[in-house]
Parts: C-alpha cells; structure tokens; sequence
C-alpha cells in the first residue's frame, strides 16, 4: 500500500492525497485548488499528479475551495466514482462549487482581456478556465452524503470513519480501515483540525486510533490568543477605527465558517449593548448562501448555540447587519465615506468583492483592514500581514496607508498545542506522522515540537514523494 502526496506538500493550498491499495484500488483525499497567484499556480492547477480516471472512490474532509475547489475538474477529466463526506459539506459545496466556476470564468475573461489589449506580443495562450459552472452539477451527483460517527462502507475490505473536526461546517477527519487478508491498517487523515472552545460549532472529536497519519500543520509554529483577549481587541479595533478615525474597518473572510464567527461574535456584542451603533455589511453572495446553509444544520452547532438560540433565534442577523448580494450596494460601500464594518471575502484579498474594497480602501490613514486567518505569503493578505508598503491591485500601485491589524486567534485551524492535544490519543499504535497543509518552515518547527511531545516519525513529504504503509 502505498500513499501520493499530490497537494498542499509543504504548503498550505491544494489539498490532495492519493492511496493506493495493494490490489490496485485508489482512494482519493480531497481535490484542492491551489490559491495564490502566479504562473506556477496556474500551471499547478492545470495539472494533476494522478489520472483522474484511474482514481475508484475519492474522500473529501470538509468543503474548503483548497481542499473541494478542483471537484468538477477532476469528473471533467473522467473520474466517475463516488465523492464520500458529511453531509453539510455536500450542502456546502453546491454553493462553494458554483461560486469558485464563476470567479474562475471571470478570472480568465479578465487575463485573455489583458492579453487581447496589449496585443499579446509575447505570443503567450488565452486561458480557458479550469471549469465552467456547467461542469459543477455534474459534479455534485457524484457526491454522497453520510453522518458523523458510524462506518461507512467505500469498496469490499475498505470502510471510512468521519469524525468532527469542528474546522467548519460538516467538517471531518477521516479514518479509513483497510482490511487485507487477516491484517487491518488504519489510515487517518485530519483535514483541518479545529479548536476547542470556539462559537457555533462543536469541539473537535479525537480520531480513532490509527497506524499512519496525514496531519495538517498550518499553524504549528503558533500559539493562538485565548478568546477572552480575543473578544475585547476586536471590540478596541471596532473603537478604534470606526468611532475615533470615523473610518472604516474592512474585514477579509472566508465566505463559509470565519464569516460567520465574526457576525455570531458581534451579533452577541449586539445583544449585550457593548457594540457601538454602526452599520454592518456582510458583502459576499456567497457569505449570504452559506449563513442560509448554516441554519439548514444545527445539528453541527454546540451548547452554546443552542442556548444564545432561546434569547435570540437569529444568531445571525441583528437590526444593523447588512447582508449584500447585488453589485450596486457593494460599489456604494466604495464611494461611501460612512464610518462602519464591513465583512468581505475572500479571507487572502486576491479575489472576491473584498479586493475592490482594498484596491479603494488601503490609501485611507482612517481605514483599518483586520486580518482574521491564515493568508498564503504571495497573497495580498499575505504580503500585507508581512508589512509590504505598497500594493500591484487592478495594474495599480497603492501605498499602503491603511492600517493593519492581524487577529491569528480567529484562525479555525488549530494551534501547535491544540494539535499536539488533538492526536495525544493515537501514540500507542502510530507508526508515522505525515505533515502537510502548511509552510515548510513551520513543518519543520513542528516536527521539532512533535519530536518533543513523544511523537518521533514524522515525515514533511514533498509535492509528488510516495512512501510505502507497511503493516
């Protein structure tokens, strides 16, 4: 048996990993898009480590464009087996799927554009894009949805296991037990690890015990602020930015899962009376489809949820919240000088509606751009978070005169000890830790750090590296 390390090898997008049984049988882990910019993206996602037609079943953790975003693409290209998760992450990906065609589409109209209008004297090739949303329905019917705790049969001899990883809505960790003969190997697959403690969703469920682990590291070498600091920084910087500067404070999330934490958050301080009088927008179609999708499973939510529920039945929406889905709307937060908080995905700024709030926003000393996850290095996000002082946007340079503020505590992936205590109960069987989902730098932290917690196999395979499981 072996396992193909095909995305996110020492980095944190395209999520993808290829099992291969000893009778040939294929078992794919996720399908992620690779995100950031850049030919050498481009051409990564033009391509796959693996023929898609020879791919039997593929499994998928939870509904994240780095880990779902290149579905269609691989049914385009021939797979035609089953697509197994939960089943909000089915939900999910309906609208995430349809979303990510449409940007793609205009993404490439946007390129060949550019090309046409300088007369493409460098003979370089109009784009088509990776799919179409014609491609994404027939996508969606190979997905089957399943519950959180039960084994779910996937081929004779090959059963999966999902547990909730609390990352975001449907998602899971995978346990896949193979049985070969009168020998059994059990497979885990993080996904993205949750935290304990955070609002709406229930707390990450340890994985049952397994042999081999493909483990996510996006954060191992952090340690997130707790959520009491959390809760009062963000309500400074609300302050700060909106009453004081009289400006605007432009958050970049993610459409599914940070988007929601923010306007649960100050839905909350809403409730309290401590969030000043200020108009909110949530300007993200997306963002409005899956806060919809949200409340079509609380059986995801946890305690809390359900209790904030009894006091009030809309956890998120409050009388100052604006959910925006035409274009027009979001071009007058543009032109407007009114002082309010406005959420926006994407969570990099390198695509979506929040990158012309940006591209106006950023030269305003009165304007704070809060950064609230993690933000690929060659992202504007990224390069922002990393101090840069001027940014390329829509061929212009802008300074940066805005301020940023970075809040890594709002990240839905867990910390390095978060994650140490999430696999704590797998050290009497493991044999090896494969370390993906994350910059090789801080995988090499981690292994250092996992090294000292009792764990001393582990691997930071690279793009296209196989290893042999052996029993």
């Amino acid at each position: 048996m072996e396992v193909k390390f095909c995305g996110a090898a020492r980095n944190v997008t395209g999520s993808s990993h290829l099992i291969t049984l000893d009778n040939g049988y294929r078992i794919l882990l996720d399908c992620g898009l690779y995100q950031g910019k850049g030919r050498y993206v481009w051409d990564y996602n033009n391509g796959f480590e693996f023929d898609p037609m020879t791919v039997d079943t593929m499994i998928l953790s939870h509904a994240h464009i780095d880990h779902c975003g290149r579905i269609p693409q691989l049914v385009k290209n021939g797979f035609d087996g089953d697509i197994i998760c939960t089943h909000a992450t089915r939900s999910l990906c309906g609208i995430m799927l349809l979303d990510s065609a449409k940007i793609q589409e205009r993404d490439v109209e946007w390129h060949n554009k550019k090309l046409l209008k300088k007369k493409n004297r460098g003979g370089k090739q109009l784009r088509v894009p990776l799919y179409t949303s014609e491609d994404v329905q027939p996508a969606m019917n190979r997905f089957l949805g399943c519950s959180y705790d039960r084994w779910v049969h996937v081929a004779d001899g090959v059963e999966v296991f999902f547990s909730d990883a609390g990352h975001i809505l449907g998602s899971a960790s995978v346990v896949l037990r193979i049985k070969d003969g009168d020998e059994t190997k059990m497979i885990g697959f993080s996904g993205d690890i949750g935290r304990p403690d955070r609002p709406i969703l229930r707390d990450p469920v340890p994985m049952k015990q397994v042999d081999y682990l493909i483990c996510e590291s996006t954060y191992g070498d952090k340690e997130h602020e707790d959520k009491p600091a959390q809760a009062d920084r963000f309500l400074e910087i609300i302050k700060e930015t909106c009453i004081k500067n009289k400006g605007k404070l432009v958050i970049p999330a993610f459409s599914v899962g940070r988007t929601q934490e923010i306007v649960y958050m100050l839905d909350q301080m809403n409730t309290s009376g401590i969030l000043p009088k200020l108009p909110v927008y949530v300007d993200s179609p997306l963002a409005v489809n899956a806060t919809i999708v949200f409340g079509s499973h609380p059986e995801c939510f946890d305690n809390q949820v359900h209790e904030y529920m009894l006091i009030d039945d809309n956890p998120f929406g409050f009388n100052d919240l604006t959910y925006v889905k035409d274009v027009a709307t979001s071009k007058w937060l543009n032109e407007s000088d009114e002082p309010c908080i406005i959420v926006s995905s994407s969570g990099m700024m390198n695509a979506g509606r929040v990158k012309h709030h940006l591209f106006h926003g950023i030269e305003n000393p009165k304007n704070t751009f809060l950064i609230v996850g993690y933000c690929s290095p060659d992202t504007p996000g990224g390069m922002l978070k990393n101090g840069i002082d001027k940014l390329k946007l829509y061929g212009e340079w802008k300074q940066v005169r805005a301020n940023i503020e970075v809040m890594d505590s709002f990240s839905a992936h867990a910390d390095r000890k978060e994650m140490v205590g999430f696999i704590e109960n797998q050290k009497p069987n493991l044999k090896q830790i494969f370390l993906v989902h994350g910059e090789f730098d801080t995988q090499s932290k981690f292994k250092t750090y996992l090294n000292e917690h009792g764990f001393p196999n582990v691997e930071i395979p690279e793009l296209g590296q196989e290893f042999a499981l052996y029993k």
